[in-house]
């Protein structure tokens, strides 16, 4: 025990010493707490967006990528060419690139990804976003050519998209457990159910960032959340799933919080194959059994703005169409009635972890029951809903939240989950790809958020706003989630 005080004693020596000489010891760590845990950690293979939060930006970099205001920037990609016919993009890679491994990031690499992703065996989960292309082409080691089909006015925009991350052949094999990129940071360590590290990479090819070490931690129980950051065991918490203690952060001078907007549409997502969901009449009237403020308000406490469509409301593109599935259980009951269910029918309501479906999930039953419709919740851990709901299709209703930057063009994909097949809307989505002129594409993507609004494809509840909690010394944070990430780039303490 003498020894450990006389240990103790220096340390504070030196520390005063060093205060008192002036020297600024800066914090250069961070940890950073999220409710959902990662699956795996290869964004190029899974639809959780819990992966994307971690490794997006920070272990893998793409050809482009989203800032935190949504724009689109320079990636990997120096540079590009456009073909005069919008079909040939020539990319310029920045020279002096390199893997975590140590191995150089090159053309090779970039056509190992986008060919991977595009193939016919292809475990990419937004394969439809590299459909257009005919070839991947090598013109040199940092020049890379792409040639598609027809032009598509969203490639570059598809092309930051965490799916769209460059890999190497030779680190792929162990990429979910041990991800190796060309970004920021290194993958350092994951224990599994509590943290995953990252460590700065002194190798990095662009400027280095402020924090040497960053930690996630997973905390999926509200009050644990709750009493976490309170007892600053955690210096954020990302989409803090507990957003009626927010006034109680936002009076305490330790603590910021930062109210945004995500591109994550909430819906009450119905299996458009399955009965009695396969009649639109009763996909109609699940609609209007729906009170979406009072969802938004119960489950939300006021956070998040009500939607009618599959379409971000902040975007300028967007049309309301919440006023055509108003809350109306009577409507809806006629409807049931009608398509022969007057005495309702049974069916089943899938919970993933997170606050906004386990809660949402409880009212949105309880007004699915003053219509006849009795709904069986089954919670289930995010890996057994991307099994069973995602890959499986076993399901009635379940609610998500797609945080995927302007995604309706799932719904032009009759193999997604929720299993839509509408030829006419199929067509107008490959007339919009083809699209440049940005009033041309405002047009057709309202007429693509009105037919699926009219064909209640599914349940839309509103968007989900973007509530972090972090200590107030915290800087470089993003307000708003363009993408699913916590982009560490900016990041830093004040001094």
């Amino acid at each position: 025990m003498g020894q450990s005080l006389k240990r103790g004693f220096v340390s504070a020596m030196a520390l005063s010493s060093a205060l008192i000489a002036g020297q600024a010891w800066a914090k250069d760590d961070i940890i950073v707490a999220m409710q959902l845990e990662p699956p795996h950690l290869d964004p190029t293979s899974a639809a959780a967006q819990a992966i994307d939060s971690v490794v997006y930006s920070n272990v893998f970099e793409g050809l482009t990528r989203f800032m935190g205001d949504g724009s689109i920037v320079p990636g990997l990609a120096e540079s590009w060419e456009i073909s005069d016919d919008g079909t040939v993009y020539t990319f310029k890679l920045h020279d002096g690139v390199t893997f975590h491994d140590g191995s150089a990031m090159d053309a090779e690499d970039v056509k190992f990804s986008l060919d991977r992703a595009r193939a016919e065996d292809s475990a990419n989960a937004q394969k439809a976003l590299f459909a257009g292309i005919t070839d991947v082409g090598v013109v040199d080691p940092l020049t890379v050519q792409v040639t598609l089909g027809e032009p598509n006015g969203n490639f570059l925009f598809n092309m930051a998209w965490g799916d769209a991350v460059i890999v190497a052949p030779e680190s792929i094999d162990d990429i979910k457990t041990n991800p190796v990129g060309t970004g920021a940071y290194t993958f350092s360590e994951w224990v599994q159910g509590d943290k995953i590290v990252l460590e700065r990479n002194p190798d990095y090819w662009g400027d280095q960032p402020a924090l040497a070490k960053a930690t996630f931690k997973f905390i999926s129980d509200p009050t644990a959340a709750f009493a976490a950051m309170m007892a600053e065991d955690v210096d954020v918490f990302d989409n803090f799933p507990a957003p009626e203690n927010l006034p109680q952060f936002e009076a305490d001078p330790r603590f910021q919080v930062l109210v945004g907007s995500t591109e994550g549409e909430t819906i009450l997502s119905t299996n458009n194959k399955q009965a009695p969901f396969d009649d639109i009449r009763v996909r109609q009237a699940v609609a209007h059994a729906i009170d979406r403020q009072a969802i938004v308000d119960g489950a939300m406490f006021g956070y998040g703005t009500p939607i009618g469509t599959h379409f971000a409301p902040h975007h300028p593109a967007y049309v309301d169409l919440t006023s055509k599935s108003g809350h109306d259980p009577e409507q809806a009951k006629a409807l049931l009635a009608e398509a022969g269910f007057a005495d309702g029918f049974e069916t089943t309501l899938h919970l993933p972890p997170p606050s906004y479906a386990r809660r949402g999930g409880e009212i949105i039953a309880a007004q699915l029951a003053e219509v006849g419709i009795k709904a069986e919740i089954i919670n289930v851990e995010w890996a057994q809903w991307l099994e069973s709901v995602f890959k499986g299709k076993d399901f009635g209703l379940t609610i998500v939240s797609h945080t995927e930057p302007m995604d309706i063009g799932i719904y032009a994909r009759p193999e997604y989950y929720f299993q839509y097949d509408n030829p006419e809307f199929q067509a107008l989505m490959e007339t919009l790809n083809t699209t440049t002129d940005p009033d041309e594409r405002t047009e057709l993507l309202g007429q693509a958020q009105t037919m699926i609004s009219q064909d209640y494809v599914n349940g839309y509840l509103f968007q989900l706003a973007k509530t972090g909690v972090a200590k107030a010394g915290v800087q470089g944070l993003w307000v708003n989630a363009p993408t699913a990430a916590f982009d560490l780039s900016e990041i830093s303490w004040a001094e």
